[in-house]
This record gives C-alpha cells, structure tokens and sequence, in this order.
C-alpha cells in the first residue's frame, strides 16, 4: 500500500538540494564559530555569510536575525524576551484566542507568574482576527501585541501589515508568528509584515528541522532564555548548529520568495478534495473560503466521528492526515481553534485537517477522498 502524505502544516520533507548543503557541517565543516583558531574562523565566517543571506533574503540588517532552534523557541523568544525588556513601560499584553500553543502558552505563563496582563482577542468564526479587534484591546499600558501571519489549523490569512502598523504607530511592539506563511504566500521583504519581531520556521518550507529565525528590528530589546554564551549577539548562549543554519539560509532562497506551496498548482487539489469529502453527509467547513485561507489547507469536522478515529482509519489506508496542531497531537482536549471559532465541543473534537504539498497530485486526492468516505461509514457504523 502507497502512503499519500496530507500533513504538510505539520512539516514538509527537507528539500534534497537542502540537504546536500547541510552534509559538509555534519562532518568537514565542524569548527565551533566562538573558537578563535583556524577551523573556528572558518565556521564563524560561514555564519556570518548565512547571516547575510538571510539579511539579503529579507532585507534586513544582519543584526536583526537570531537562528534559533525552531518556531517554538523564536516565539518564546520573541514573547518573553520582549515583555521582560519592556516591563518598566507597562505589563498589558494582547493575544489572540488561535496562536499557536509556543505564543499562547508563553503569554499566560507571564500574567500567571509574572505580573503581566493579558487580553485575549477571539476571532469571527472563520478565524480572521479584526484590526478593530486587536485596537479595542490594547490599553495605555500595552506593550507587546502577537497575531500569528496564517492559521496552522484553519489556515485564515490574518491582516498583520494593517494590525501591525496601527500597533506599531501606537508605540507598541507587535509580533508576528510567520510560521506557516513563509513558503506557502510571497515574501518579498520582512518589512511586509509591518512587524517589529518575525518568527520563522525551516521544516515548515522544506528546511531541516531544528532551525529557526526570529527578526528583530533594530533597535528592539530582548531579554534571553538562555543563560549561558553570548552567542546571536547577547540573545541565545549556545554553539550555533551551522548544519540547520545553512539548510535554513538555502530553504529560505529557493522555497519562500516563490512559494515551494504554489497557490496555482494546489488550489485545484484542496477545491477537488473539498467536493469529495463533502459528498459526505455532515461534514463541516472550518475557516474561511479558499482565497482567505491558505491555499493547500482544508480543515473540516465530521459529526458522528472522533479525530482519532478518523485520523487512525486513514492512517491504516495509507493517509496521513492530522486532528489540528501537530504540537497538540495525542492531546484528548477538543481543539481550542476550533472552540474560538464557535465549534461545539463535539464538532471540535471531530476535527480532521487535510494539508496538501507540492508533491501531492490530483491521484493523491482521488485515493484519499475514496478512503475517507469508507472510513467515515465505518467509524458511524462501530
């Protein structure tokens, strides 16, 4: 039996030209970039040339970028660092309901133990979250806005550069969890996201995984997580992983200017999908039309099925599909998305997300669609 992979939210197979370039740092190249020897200066001299790279990439200042070990870290990063730095000015802080759980978790653990504030912004029932929204929240003692780029489990297109300059004009620091939009919409600069801080994720653009950037614009304060170094200027101790660097730098390059997640190529697979499964009594869309979401993502719940399930019987047909956040997988929690946008916890309990690639092909789509109808008549019938 074939597996067919619709997962690519959760991560994308590391591009083959990638991961030629990563090998030298696995084994030749294996210098530490703080030595200050011959194969430590060479190790440094590649950094900064992948630092560079991605400054070009984004037009940016190299200075503005720290690699980190992921999404996960960078938002951490990028919300506790931030809050913490800025914490004289004020300790009100504005999220949404559907941030990823690296932005959401992070924000209640600083109003849980440290102080801060916090108000959470809920989305329409599509997912979209309103600049009116976000600016009916913030308060005189706001400091630090987050508004993830792209739904990971609805996949809603938010307006972040509209959010983000009326934030940013209000003096207040506004990030971005880019996540899921690098790869899969155009990004031609950083400033794009009118955003004071950027995450940004490899394995999610056909990078390795491991690897991660946040941009911070200059002059933004951090206060690191790590006690350690003074690597990433000040910002993250720890010897820097040149192999997740340059697999990082080279799948930014060839996957994210130009989408590696073409919206012509895989719109046409996720409308045929879409009319497949809902030739299924109920079965519900969750997130916005097709031109408001992105565009390789469906999202839907199946009344009278559980995920797991549903997510299982695939899976045992060669699919593989997921429940939502593949960071909450395994989790017997409804979906906390899906109950921000309205969705009982029935419905959010019954959740299956489609996520298709540039590998997939319209036969992918055929096979899985089929499957689905059989496992949804089983898992009905006990």
């Amino acid at each position: 039996m074939r597996t067919i992979y619709l997962d690519y939210n959760a991560t994308t197979p590391l591009d083959p030209v990638v991961q030629a370039a990563m090998e030298p740092f696995l084994a030749v190249v294996f210098g530490n970039p703080s030595s200050a020897h011959a194969i430590g200066r060479q190790a440094r001299a590649l950094l900064d040339e992948f630092r560079e790279r991605v400054a070009k990439l984004w037009a940016c200042r190299p200075s503005e970028i720290i690699f980190t070990s992921g999404g996960t870290e960078a938002n951490n990063l990028a919300v506790l660092g931030t809050a913490r730095a800025l914490k004289d000015r004020g300790r009100h802080l504005v999220t949404s309901a559907i941030e990823h759980p690296s932005v959401l978790r992070p924000f209640e653990y600083l109003a849980k133990y440290e102080g801060f504030e916090l108000s959470i912004v809920r989305s329409d029932p599509y997912g979209r979250i309103t600049p009116e929204a976000v600016l009916a929240a913030i308060r005189d003692n706001t400091i630090l806005v987050s508004i993830m780029a792209a739904n990971n489990e609805v996949g809603t297109l938010q307006p972040v550069s509209v959010i983000g300059q009326q934030v940013r004009t209000r003096g207040i620091a506004f990030h971005t969890d880019a996540s899921q939009w690098f790869g899969k919409e155009p990004v031609q600069t950083i400033d794009e996201f009118e955003a004071d801080l950027v995450t940004c994720c490899a394995h999610k653009f056909h990078g390795p995984k491991g690897a991660g950037a946040l941009f911070v614009r200059s002059p933004s304060k951090l206060v690191s997580m790590h006690l350690g170094g003074n690597q990433e200027n000040e910002h993250r101790g720890g010897t820097e992983n040149l192999a997740a660097i340059a697999g990082l730098a080279l799948a930014l390059e060839r996957n994210t200017t130009i989408p590696a997640f073409s919206r012509s190529a895989l719109a046409p697979l996720i409308q045929r999908l879409e009319k497949q499964v809902f030739a299924v009594a109920g079965v519900r869309l969750w997130g916005p039309p097709l031109e408001e979401r992105l565009a390789n993502t469906l999202t839907i719940s199946v009344e009278g099925c559980d995920s797991l399930s549903l997510v299982a019987g695939l899976d045992l047909e060669g699919i593989c599909v997921s429940s939502g956040s593949a960071c909450s997988a395994g989790s017997l929690e409804p979906s906390r998305v899906l109950l921000s946008l309205g969705a009982t916890a029935t419905e959010a309990s019954g959740v299956v997300r489609f996520s298709v690639g540039r590998d997939n092909t319209i036969a992918d789509i055929e096979t899985a669609a089929a499957a689905f109808q059989a496992v949804v008549q089983r898992v009905r019938n006990g």
